[in-house]
């Protein structure tokens, strides 16, 4: 790993998934939340507030920005499903990752995305058309739900990385 910022490596894009890469796809978004409780099991509060990377957000942020991503991504799937490619809304991470609920204990979060992820994954079942478009405004592009499965599915195996490769520098 060279780059700490993307310790599984940049973010594919796809238009559309085989169905093999699909199913890997949605099996990596149904073990998210244990993969991310694991990950962060047994931290103290020291831990939790140690940045992944110099400048970067700290455990418990990731934590946090994890289940405030994978909400957005749950609403943008119901949107694809139920509108003509619909425009979504697009929030500032950063900003996000600095309001008062840093402070909270990563619980809340694990909680959220566990309960989050049986409601994605539900309606993720129900998909018949994965190729159903979005528009994300601030990158100027339209994508698939087929996109969106592959981004998310990155996007936490991403972050649990980022945690577990600071556990293993730090001897944690």
């Amino acid at each position: 790993m060279t780059d700490s910022r993307y310790p599984i490596g940049p973010m594919p894009i796809h238009l559309s998934l085989t169905p093999q890469e699909r199913e890997e796809a949605l099996g990596a978004i149904r073990a998210l939340p244990a993969e991310l409780r694991a990950a962060v099991h047994g931290l103290d509060d020291a831990q939790l507030d140690t940045p992944y990377r110099e400048g970067g957000w700290t455990v418990r942020q990731v934590v946090h920005h994890v289940a405030d991503s994978h909400m957005n991504a749950y609403v943008r799937v119901k949107l694809a499903i139920t509108e003509d490619t619909p425009t979504v809304k697009p929030y500032e991470e950063q900003l996000w990752a600095e309001l008062p609920d840093k402070a909270l204990p990563p619980e809340v979060s694990l909680e959220l995305l566990e309960r989050l992820h049986t409601r994605l994954m539900t309606v993720l079942g129900g998909v018949t058309d994965w190729a159903r478009e979005w528009t994300h405004p601030a990158q100027g592009r339209t994508y698939t739900i087929d996109t969106l499965l592959g981004m998310y599915a990155w996007h936490g195996r991403h972050h649990v990385a980022h945690i577990t490769h600071l556990r293993e520098r730090q001897g944690w």
